[in-house]
């Protein structure tokens, strides 16, 4: 095993036989669901820095497959999507880890009159080789994991996660990016690689990994604050901006012309006809915003047409638009 993995494995061991509230510090509200009681155990490990739990993901008793257990807590709100034998995967190389996850839904079972232990599938399993099927999950999900990769284990994992999906099959990932260039002390630091500090990519190079993989489609759901390396506590001249995204690839054909990436762009028309059509496959009507992807943005600002705005990137995308 490399160092780094070594190293974030035994971080991950401590985390599990004795809760760290501050490991990951999301900035993301938990989920709250009717009928559904998170233990507070399973709050106190909740090792992410976003949310991997969409509803609009999990319609139809999906099967999912949750990498990465943590406390159990998406697990958990996974299952209560999905309430068949087996509805949810959840592999983790950790063994304390997987130990302490079972007893967390043991306990979930306890105030949550809805749930059966058997809906939740608990596995010993490494993220670059996952004991998974081809083509047989619905939904795949991982939060504050794969920033911990170097980049050729990163290809690997997204692979991974690409060969077990179904055709359209979505992966949810939540993970810290840093626009900044990461000096290489931090990105070869083992422990904060570990702690998913020092892993961070650019957005842009995060999106490409996905990508180059063969995910079709990608939306951008949410980027927030997240932390900041600063030379007061890390070994950086300058202090490094941290954000957290939530991001949706979804294993969709590769178009012709390349990936539909969604990063909250938007475009009104707002000429005196009813309606404007590009001749691509996308009609903007009178002054009604339409979602676009990256591609369809660029083409429509090529036109320099003063009838139509096209917004910058919120990087908050939910759904529906273009494509």
């Amino acid at each position: 095993m490399n160092d780094y993995l070594k190293t974030t494995k035994d971080i991950y061991k401590a985390a599990a036989e004795t809760p760290d509230i501050g490991l990951c510090c999301t900035t993301t509200p938990v989920w709250s669901f009717p009928g559904l009681e998170i233990p507070k155990i399973m709050l106190e490990m909740n090792y992410g820095c976003g949310s991997t739990v969409h509803p609009r993901d999990l319609i139809n008793s999906p099967k999912i497959l949750y990498v990465g257990v943590g406390g159990g807590m998406e697990l958990l709100q996974f299952s209560y999507f999905s309430r068949q034998k087996e509805g949810v995967i959840g592999v983790d190389v950790v063994d304390e880890m997987l130990d302490a996850c079972k007893k967390n839904i043991k306990e979930a079972e306890l105030t949550n009159d809805w749930l059966d232990a058997s809906f939740i599938d608990v596995r010993q399993g490494d993220a670059l080789n996952l004991p998974i099927e081809d083509a047989s999950i619905d939904v795949a999900a991982q939060n504050c994991l794969f920033n911990i990769f170097h980049e050729e284990d990163l290809k690997k994992a997204l692979q991974e996660m690409y060969r077990v999906l179904k055709p359209h099959g979505r992966l949810v990932l939540s993970d810290p990016i840093a626009e900044q260039t990461m000096p290489e002390n931090l990105k070869n630091d083992d422990r904060l690689r570990g702690l998913c500090l020092s892993g961070s990519l650019p957005l842009k190079e995060y999106i490409k990994m996905i990508t180059d993989v063969g995910f079709g489609t990608v939306e951008i759901r949410a980027k927030r604050p997240y932390r900041i390396l600063h030379p007061n506590q890390y070994d950086t001249a300058e202090p490094i901006y941290i954000e957290s995204v939530e991001v949706c690839a979804i294993k969709d054909p590769m178009p012709a012309d390349g990936p539909c990436v969604f990063t909250g762009r938007t475009a009104i028309y707002y000429g005196t006809e009813t309606h404007f059509d590009d001749h691509g496959g996308h009609i903007l009507l009178q002054n009604q915003p339409l979602s676009v992807c990256d591609k369809t943005a660029g083409n429509l600002e090529a036109l320099n047409d003063s009838n139509i705005w096209v917004s910058p990137s919120t990087y908050f995308y939910d759904g529906g638009g273009c494509c």
